[in-house]
């Protein structure tokens, strides 16, 4: 049996797709070339991999037992070069982050520009998904850091405290709402919303939570940034719900006021999370202490 790592990496990202072509794509690979190795692998094996269907592959259970062996090596691999490569020209090696919306937009970019100017020989790997997903990868192995809300993170996973990220209601200054300290989501549900792509984690947890009160949320449009949804509520577009960290930065330049959610769900701490189980690579944990002592100094 023989597999390389360039095999294990693409099945990691085909199964973190559930797509060959999105596998193929994160792997830097031609999709025939991605297709050859799977079913290459498949002949090795004797075993079927993957189920395949219209709507992307299912790892069969022989699937799922190569992915647990896959995550073992590609992590023992990852901390051989950051442990060597300190002996070398120091700290080098990637880290892959998964963080969500509010993070990813607010609290991460200056965190991360710092981490990289200081370390020029690490990398690091963003993606933005839900808290609930972010739990669920670093658990299996599938990341080395998170940045999710405390709620979402299981006792298997280990929580850092970074920041405090409350969720508030932006609305034009002259609205209605704009003299009240604090609203329930349920009282506004039914107003026109602006907000980030229907596809967006931040967007999908609040539908989630209107799916909840049995009622869906209307999205008049989805831009790309915080600052352009505050300059829509400006102008009248829509209501929104964005991180307080975000409606305090565009209240100073824009004719918006804030308004507290009164739902717990609102009120969240944001932790970095890391597996329970093993050392991270010391590029990982490099940024991890990196992290935390920024969390621990505010914003």
């Amino acid at each position: 049996m023989r597999f390389d790592l360039v095999d294990l990496r693409l099945f990691l990202h085909v199964a973190d797709t559930a797509s060959i072509t999105h596998g193929a794509e994160r792997s830097h690979l031609a999709l025939a070339s991605a297709s050859a190795r799977i079913r290459g692998m498949e002949e090795t094996l004797g075993v079927d991999l993957l189920k395949r269907g219209r709507r992307g592959v299912a790892l069969t259970p022989a699937g799922q037992c190569l992915l647990d062996h896959a995550r073992i090596v590609t992590q023992q691999v990852e901390a051989m070069r950051g442990d060597l490569g300190a002996f070398a020209r120091g700290f080098s090696g990637s880290v892959h982050v998964l963080s969500n919306t509010a993070a990813f937009s607010e609290h991460l970019p200056r965190a991360l520009a710092s981490f990289l100017k200081a370390n020029p020989t690490i990398s690091v790997d963003l993606e933005e998904r839900e808290s609930a997903g972010i739990a669920e990868a670093i658990a299996a192995g599938a990341a080395d850091i998170g940045i999710a809300t405390d709620s979402a993170v299981p006792e298997s996973v280990r929580a850092h405290p970074f920041r405090e990220d409350r969720l508030v209601l932006v609305v034009p200054k002259s609205d209605v709402l704009a003299a009240r300290r604090r609203a329930r989501f349920e009282e506004v549900i039914e107003r026109p919303f602006v907000g980030l792509p229907r596809q967006s984690a931040l967007q999908r947890h609040l539908a989630g939570h209107a799916a909840r009160l049995g009622r869906s949320m209307y999205l008049r449009v989805g831009v790309g940034s915080f600052d352009e949804i505050c300059r829509m509520v400006e102008m009248g577009v829509g209501l929104a719900v964005v991180p307080e960290a975000a409606a305090r930065r565009c209240r100073r330049s824009m004719g918006v006021a804030i308004v507290g959610l009164a739902e717990p769900w609102a009120r969240r701490r944001l932790v970095v999370c890391t597996r329970s189980a093993g050392r991270l690579p010391a590029p990982a944990e490099r940024l991890l202490q990196h992290l935390l002592k920024l969390g621990n100094a505010g914003p």
